[in-house]
């Protein structure tokens, strides 16, 4: 991916960053140097804290990378996956119901979400929610649109 531009944020908009995760996910990122990329070919705008691109926009809105999912753990909008459902997962399809062995209570249709694995907690995705957390699980039918995977073209940027 090409870089267009890359600056750093003020303080007004790290905070805003800030308070967002905190209030979708339950974590506080800490870092020195927040710094705003955006790519040439790509909707894709990354916001690197200390080097590492752990924060992305969806729709204008901020929200963890897989990256920094798996380096700040959150507790809020977590939807874990079974054995069965992590290559789908980590290829980026789409999540389905029968894949799903829990999800938390906090999430509502269009909210994004963290897609862990069940085994060791590991995040493999981040996605757009299409159902209530309560109803996630289940027999059939696609619950979470995929946005960003580990592999995909935005976990391997490295800043």
């Amino acid at each position: 991916m090409q870089v267009k531009s890359r600056h750093h944020l003020r303080s007004d908009v790290v905070s805003d960053v800030e308070t967002a995760l905190e209030e979708q996910l339950g974590v506080s990122p800490e870092g020195d140097a927040y710094e705003r990329v955006e790519f040439e070919d790509t909707d894709w705008e990354v916001v690197l804290i200390d080097g590492e691109p752990q924060v992305a926009y969806f729709d204008e809105e901020p929200f963890l990378t897989v990256r920094g999912a798996n380096a700040y753990e959150p507790e809020k909008r977590l939807v874990t996956v079974d054995a069965g459902a992590i290559s789908f997962v980590s290829d980026g399809a789409d999540v389905m119901r029968p894949g799903i062995t829990e999800a938390t209570d906090d999430i509502s249709p269009d909210d994004l979400v963290v897609i862990a694995e069940e085994s060791h907690g590991k995040v493999l995705a981040v996605g757009r929610a299409r159902v209530d957390g309560e109803d996630m699980a289940g027999d059939e039918g696609k619950v979470i649109d995929s946005l960003h995977h580990v592999g995909d073209e935005l976990y391997e940027f490295s800043g």
